[in-house]
């Protein structure tokens, strides 16, 4: 990154010392070389002034080298940590291509994490050759590849974390050491990183470990499970040879009898921080999902999703809110097949705080993740590595700071607001969903989003000109409003306000009743039962129950009853057996489905 020539003259003395301390001291990590210096080159001058240089901490504010607020809005990019020992993808297209889309759609930062595995040599698999393509790779191994990653992100203005996310590329560990990678092998490669960088203003900080979590705890005093006191140790050491690079802590599982994600549990740095050597160091890192991961208390809130942000201000929004330090939000992600799910991200996003309202005066983050791989979340890229998913990536759009400062998703110079939608209409409504309508606003340098409101608060957001709002209550009435969003995070007015009201539940007016139990959840997946009640005068032919999941729940079997699923939307009819019921009769079938916690849905029961 090319800096003003009084900065340029300091780097190159900074370049030379640590070259010379480099060949005087060997590393600790053996083998390890020190990165090639990058040279600055006619693009670096196109880089913005804001995020220069090496960043520091000023209550929860990260500042760059000129001392000007920066907000780190990337995306994880993974694979190092694997037995590819190399991020993935690269089996189809070049390094540079990934990085310069992920520059191109307004991400900042990258997160690559990595397991010790490659302080061993290891050889890179899993990357083309073909037509030219990764040609600079050959031949390189796994720390190799990522000095030429690293010096090609920070050309072109990206910056990077490195995350030490596994002790070996074989799973994931609760605590930072294992019986073979032990703390002292931990430390020494978290050294070797900080040393191989030093004076590369690219790589900016090292996440010590990926997602502590139990027996891992926080402020108990034992050494052997205390994270907060091995964060100490740990980053001192980063610190102890490369003073200028930010070190990031995540939290752990459960502090004080309070469980959530792994990783996710920052409560206890109300009453024991982390203490480093260097001042102005220490950035809290906080994991967050949906319930395309897995299911958690909260989703089952009646208040959901109003009731978030005290959960997040409770585990790690507090941090940043109490000016203690800065909060990044490493890793947050969802397949947002589920309507909860997209409803959890709308909500976390506005937690996040907008760029366009708040500038870099905002919580940092970086999204999981760019792998289209990623079995439970998939990514921005679809499974051809290459067609992004503009929905997801319409989620991020307002909170995205390609500057590291305001300015949302565009450029610096774009203040101009789309028109307000026009003509929004409902389309639809049945017991639990409305489905709605609008026509496209006009934009200066386009819309890529819409923001669908229920009332006061964001349930979603569209690409398009259509969107369904799931999981509603029956025979209730609702109004919404929706605003278009530009790249910039430019907001426009609302919409004029539409109303609906969701039909009735069915019960008797349709000549059945059909009342809902679970028998058994055991989380993966669950079984339960429905029974079917005749409220007519009359004997029934047949019936059929509907209903629609909450959640991403799939039917695996049913019996005494047959099925078809679309989507969330189930429907159950008789049997050759119990179809015909007598006046005020019931008969029961049941099923399995998973995952589970799905809640109790809203029936629908027909009978002729």
């Amino acid at each position: 990154m090319r800096h003003p020539p009084a900065r340029r003259f300091r780097n190159l003395v900074t370049a030379f010392l640590a070259a010379l301390a480099i060949a005087l001291v060997p590393l600790l990590a053996g083998p390890v070389q020190a990165a090639p210096a990058r040279t600055a080159s006619s693009s670096d001058a196109a880089l913005a002034a804001a995020g220069s240089g090496y960043w520091h901490t000023s209550g929860r504010r990260i500042l760059d080298a000129q001392d000007q607020p920066v907000r780190m809005a990337g995306i994880n990019w993974f694979g190092f940590e694997t037995a590819n020992y190399v991020p993935h993808g690269l089996w189809s297209r070049d390094y540079k291509s990934m990085l310069n889309q992920m520059k191109s759609l307004g991400y900042n930062t990258v997160r690559m994490p990595y397991s010790d595995d490659i302080f061993k040599g290891t050889t890179p698999t899993g990357i083309t050759y073909a037509n030219g393509l990764n040609s600079d790779l050959a031949g390189l191994d796994s720390l190799q590849v990522m000095d030429k990653l690293v010096d090609y992100a920070g050309s072109i203005g990206l910056k990077i974390v490195l995350d030490r996310h596994r002790p070996d590329a074989s799973a994931q560990s609760a605590l930072w050491y294992t019986a073979s990678v032990p703390e002292t092998t931990w430390i020494t490669n978290l050294k070797a990183l900080a040393t191989r960088y030093k004076g590369d203003t690219a790589m900016v900080g090292i996440d010590l470990h990926n997602e502590p979590h139990d027996p891992a705890c926080w402020g108990c005093g034992d050494t052997t499970t205390d994270w907060r006191l091995a964060a100490e140790r740990a980053g001192n050491a980063v610190l102890s040879v490369n003073p200028d690079l930010l070190v990031f802590v995540e939290g752990v599982q459960t502090v004080n009898g309070q469980s959530t994600w792994w990783g996710g549990n920052l409560a206890g740095v109300a009453t024991a921080p982390v203490r480093l050597d260097v001042a102005n160091r220490v950035v809290y890192s906080a994991h967050d999902y949906a319930t395309s991961v897995a299911q958690q208390p909260w989703f089952n809130d009646p208040s959901f999703p109003a009731n978030m942000p005290g959960v997040w201000d409770k585990n790690w929004g507090y941090i940043f809110k109490q000016n203690i330090a800065p909060v990044w939000l490493g890793e947050f992600g969802t397949t947002l097949q589920s309507g909860i799910d997209q409803k959890w991200l709308a909500a976390l996003v506005d937690y996040l705080r907008p760029t366009q309202t708040y500038g870099a005066d905002s919580m940092s983050w970086t999204f999981w993740s760019w792998n289209p791989n990623s079995g439970d979340t998939g990514g921005i890229l679809k499974d051809d590595w290459q067609t992004v998913d503009t929905v997801k990536d319409a989620y991020l759009a307002s909170v995205k700071a390609p500057d590291f400062g305001g300015g949302g998703g565009g450029g610096d110079d774009d203040t101009t607001a789309p028109s307000a939608p026009a003509g929004l209409k409902v389309t639809g409504a049945a017991s639990t969903s409305v489905s709605l309508s609008w026509t496209a606003s006009t934009d200066d340098t386009g819309v890529t989003a819409y923001d669908v409101y229920r009332g006061t608060g964001k349930v979603g957001s569209a690409t398009g000109t259509t969107y369904t709002d799931t999981g509603l209550t029956a025979s209730t009435r609702y109004e919404y409003t929706v605003r278009a969003r530009d790249a910039a995070g430019n907001t426009s007015p609302a919409s004029q306000p539409v109303a609906a009201t969701t039909s009735g539940t069915g019960g008797g007016s349709s000549g059945c009743e059909a009342t809902y139990k679970v028998s058994s959840d055991w989380g993966g997946g669950f079984n339960a039962d429905i029974t079917v009640t005749n409220t007519g005068t009359s004997a029934t032919k047949s019936w059929q129950v509907t209903w629609d999941w909450p959640g991403n729940q799939t039917i695996t079997s049913m019996w005494n009853a047959a099925h078809t699923q679309t989507g969330r939307t189930v429907t159950a009819r008789n049997a050759a057996h119990n179809g015909a019921l007598t006046a005020k009769a019931s008969t029961s079938f049941g099923f399995g489905a998973a995952p589970g916690g799905a809640g109790t849905p809203t029936l629908v029961c027909q009978a002729s």
